[in-house]
């Protein structure tokens, strides 16, 4: 093996032990337990930018957005959706991120098809479709649309993984209780 080679393998090996190590690390030091409104900030970089301010949770229409409670550690304070008690609902001039005056939360360049605040789950032993019961309430409920939830040929609600934005109108929207489906951090 030359010495360009070992120094590319050494470079290599080495870079892929610090990206790591700073996940890890961002992991203990700030864990991402909670649903962020649409645009925000890798956590780190959102902990560090949010004042608290408040401003982004002042503008939501449907008052999906809430402080995180004392509780939160490092996050006390900062914006948090619980999709169980308030989805967002998919504004479309997204006035949170508008709001938003340190970089916290931003609107995307492409709008909401880069926003993925959740991922999306299904219990097919839940949903009464799979028990021959005709429903559908999810998909019609969904603000994106069938680009993220749609029915099949039986009637079966379909994820779109790459539409879904993981708003959580559809869990809130579910007429099971407790709902077929669920939203997990990502």
């Amino acid at each position: 093996m030359s010495v360009a080679d070992r120094r590319g393998f050494l470079r290599e090996t080495m870079g892929r032990l610090l990206r790591e190590a700073a996940a890890l690390t961002e992991e203990r030091v700030a864990p991402r337990r909670w649903f962020r409104p649409p645009g925000a900030a890798p956590e780190i970089a959102f902990l560090a930018s949010c004042t608290r301010c408040g401003d982004c949770i002042d503008v939501c229409p449907v008052h999906a957005i809430a402080p995180a409670p004392a509780s939160a550690g490092l996050a006390a304070g900062t914006p948090m959706i619980d999709p169980t008690l308030q989805a967002c609902v998919v504004c479309a001039d997204m006035p949170c991120a508008h709001a938003c005056e340190t970089g916290a939360l931003e609107v995307p360049p492409d709008g909401w098809a880069s926003v993925h605040m959740g991922v999306l789950e299904l219990d097919a032993q839940r949903c009464i479709t799979f028990q021959g019961v005709p429903c559908g309430v999810c998909a019609r409920a969904c603000p994106v649309g069938e680009r993220a939830l749609t029915m099949d040929a039986g009637g079966h609600p379909v994820i779109r993984v790459e539409g879904c934005v993981g708003c959580g109108v559809c869990v809130t929207a579910c007429v099971t209780s407790p709902s077929s489906l669920t939203l997990r951090l990502q």
